[in-house]
């Protein structure tokens, strides 16, 4: 049980850090109102990054009901399960609200060990060299891109949902296009859209989602930005470095979390976004930043 709670502390106490930032992903000022929400878990959506817990009445807030909350790490979703004894806390502003903070108090199922750890990219942390299958049958590397301003996302091209992958693919089509409005900044970045549905995705099939959003042809097609998929083998690895939960759904789709980063030219990370409130905008300023520093 200790160690169970530990390891969701490593998920929850360690966004602390980036703490400001995951506010600021999720609309809440910094003065907003802070509580200790107490409950039980009766669902979690990764997806959407949503819990809904029973939750104990609120001193100065509101009595006790059942209702949603969003995730400030839409990831830790996957570490709550219904029946889950939790605390929290919940940052409450005139427009939005977010819970983070979370620890189990007491399992449902006592003998659960999670299967696995998610980190949380924080800027200045090193990312591992991992490797991937691009949409040309190639092995691109993380490595490979040092010295330029890498823009990465997670996606599936099966992904049915306007404000999940097909959005993040949007919004790199955006960016794409004011990076090329410059051309010396565009020859200082990179732009990697990767799946964690290697079976499905082959280079055939990314390379066929993949134009659609380019909009290129020939040779330059995928000059700039590369579509890729890791192996089965490693997998796992990226999508815990990357804080990216993925669990089957239904009908062939995948329940996913939200992942997108800019890692500097030196190949650390520079920010994270967890969510899908970033612009496309909000981020070619902080590529700009990536590549002056």
């Amino acid at each position: 049980m200790i160690l169970f709670i530990f390891g969701l502390s490593m998920l929850t106490g360690c966004r602390s850090d980036n703490q400001a930032d995951e506010e600021q992903s999720a609309g809440i000022p910094g003065d907003a109102a802070t509580y200790q929400l107490r409950g039980i878990v009766v669902s979690s959506d990764a997806a959407k990054g949503i819990v809904t817990i029973d939750t104990e009445a609120i001193p100065n807030l509101m009595g006790a009901m059942t209702m949603p909350y969003k995730l400030a790490q839409p990831g830790v979703a996957t570490e709550l399960h219904p029946g889950d004894r939790v605390t929290a806390r919940l940052r409450v502003s005139t427009t939005a609200s977010v819970l983070d903070q979370i620890d189990v108090t007491a399992q449902a199922k006592p003998d659960y060990k999670p299967e696995k750890f998610y980190n949380i990219p924080a800027p200045g942390q090193t990312v591992p060299n991992f490797k991937f299958l691009n949409q040309s049958g190639k092995t691109v590397t993380m490595e490979q891109f040092h010295g330029k301003a890498l823009l990465v996302t997670f996606i599936y091209t099966r992904c049915p949902l306007p404000e999940y992958c097909i959005r993040m693919s949007r919004n790199f089509a955006t960016i794409q296009h004011q990076l090329a409005a410059d051309p010396e900044l565009y020859n200082k970045t990179h732009l990697l859209s990767v799946s964690f549905d290697p079976e499905h995705d082959t280079p055939k099939v990314l390379r066929s989602y993949g134009s659609t959003y380019t909009g290129e042809h020939g040779g330059e097609a995928f000059s700039h930005w590369d579509f890729a998929a890791p192996s089965s083998s490693e997998l796992d690895q990226v999508d815990q470095f990357f804080d990216v939960g993925v669990s089957p759904g239904s009908n062939s789709t995948l329940t996913h979390s939200l992942s997108t980063a800019i890692i500097a030219p030196n190949g650390k990370i520079f920010r994270w976004y967890p969510s899908n409130d970033w612009t496309p905008t909000a981020v070619v300023d902080d590529i700009k930043q990536a590549v002056a520093q």
